[in-house]
């Protein structure tokens, strides 16, 4: 059994004993990357010193180390992809890459990967690039500790900070990504961690994923995007500890489930959104120890959401806690804490004795027209909501939290 581990141990030693370092530098006597690359063995070191070197459109075949030392700047100057990796176990970091021209038929990055396992994107700093890092049928692969910040002002003429494509068992860490299209894109990425990154100031979405399954989103924060984050069409997701702040809008979110199923969201902060969760076509969430603080409508769960389980989760200061636009509700909401609710304790046991009401008269009324939100705390919409609550006519009479907390658990 040892026998493999030994022969995998003397190759990695033969491999770094044969390896050499290519300089790059202005008074070298390689000067462009095209060159330094063209020259390198497999599993070579190339470093790059301080200064501009004008670079488009190299192709990385061989496994490689490229190693950018303060200062070493590769500038597009408004060309095309900058790097492009066909090779497994490359290694890109320290380097500042800028300057990708948009491009309305190819999706050109600073860096880009096609069918490769084994590579790391690290310690980069990425500016004005129509894509930033851009993975495409790849594996195993880590992209962390990258600062990607773009000039997007449109949704259709910018691309995405950093994107995955029919991708497998990926980590992407401690990026901070700002004002692209999106901040973080997967469509088919499976068996992945996203983790401790933050999305920031995003023309669309903080993060969007879509038909990608099995992934855990860790410790992330999304602030202040066209909306926080949108799952789509996926099954069997993780989303827990991240923060949701800041996301306004006319259709704005923190976090969009849209026909996403098996999945736990768990203690995360939803924070000053236009909506905290929307959910259209969830089923079978589980969502858990969250705290809704100061958002428009804490949580709108469309008719198509059926079996999610909502508890133990903090509603605090939302002008809304619960809308639903069905007259039945088919989840189920319990041991929640509402900061709204009226009741009282008798038995001391930490749960109110009277059953809350989550959704109010007054959020259908708001939906059929949004104006009648100046109406809101008014003494007349009292009366109306004290009504509602003693004979329920509009507002789903199932959809009630038996055992509301007299106190928050954050």
């Amino acid at each position: 059994m040892m026998r493999p581990l030994i022969t995998s141990f003397f190759l990695l030693l033969l491999t770094s004993l044969y390896a050499k370092e290519i300089q790059l530098c202005k008074s070298c006597k390689v000067k462009t990357l095209s060159e330094a690359v063209s020259s390198a063995s497999p599993h070579d070191i190339i470093r790059v010193k301080k200064g501009i070197y004008p670079t488009v459109g190299v192709e990385i075949t061989k496994p490689l180390s490229l190693i950018g030392e303060e200062g070493a700047v590769l500038d597009a100057e408004g060309g095309a992809e900058i790097i492009t990796i066909h090779s497994d176990s490359v290694e890109i970091s320290g380097l500042t890459l800028r300057n990708v021209a948009t491009s309305y038929i190819k999706d050109w990055a600073a860096i880009s990967t096609d069918r490769v396992k084994y590579c790391k994107i690290q310690n980069n700093k990425i500016e004005n690039s129509f894509f930033g890092v851009y993975f495409r049928k790849s594996s195993n692969c880590e992209i962390s500790n990258n600062v990607i910040i773009g000039e997007a002002v449109k949704e259709m003429s910018s691309g995405n900070a950093i994107q995955l494509w029919y991708c497998d068992s990926m980590l992407i860490e401690n990026n901070i990504v700002r004002k692209h299209r999106d901040g973080i894109y997967f469509e088919f990425v499976k068996n992945s961690i996203i983790r401790d990154n933050y999305s920031e100031g995003n023309v669309r979405y903080g993060l969007h994923f879509m038909f990608s399954d099995r992934n855990r989103y860790l410790a992330n924060t999304f602030e202040n995007n066209g909306s926080g984050v949108a799952v789509m069409y996926g099954k069997e997701i993780e989303m827990d500890n991240n923060t949701f702040i800041n996301n306004w809008g006319p259709a704005s979110f923190g976090l969009l489930l849209k026909e996403i199923t098996d999945g736990k969201i768990t203690s995360n902060k939803f924070k000053k959104n236009t909506t905290g969760i929307f959910g259209e076509g969830a089923s079978r969430m589980i969502i858990k120890n969250n705290r809704f603080e100061s958002n428009g409508w804490a949580m709108k769960v469309l008719s198509s959401c059926v079996d999610n389980v909502v508890s133990d989760n903090d509603f605090v200061s939302n002008s809304f806690s619960v809308f639903t636009n069905s007259p039945r509700n088919y989840n189920e909401f319990k041991r929640n804490y509402w900061s709204e609710y009226n009741g009282y304790d008798l038995d001391h046991d930490g749960f109110g004795d009277i059953p809350h009401r989550p959704v109010s008269l007054f959020t259908y009324i708001v939906e059929q027209c949004e104006p009648t939100l100046l109406l809101m705390r008014s003494n007349f919409i009292g009366l109306l909501e004290l009504a509602e609550k003693a004979a329920p006519s509009l507002t789903p009479e199932n959809l009630v939290d038996k055992q509301p907390r007299m106190k928050p658990l954050w």
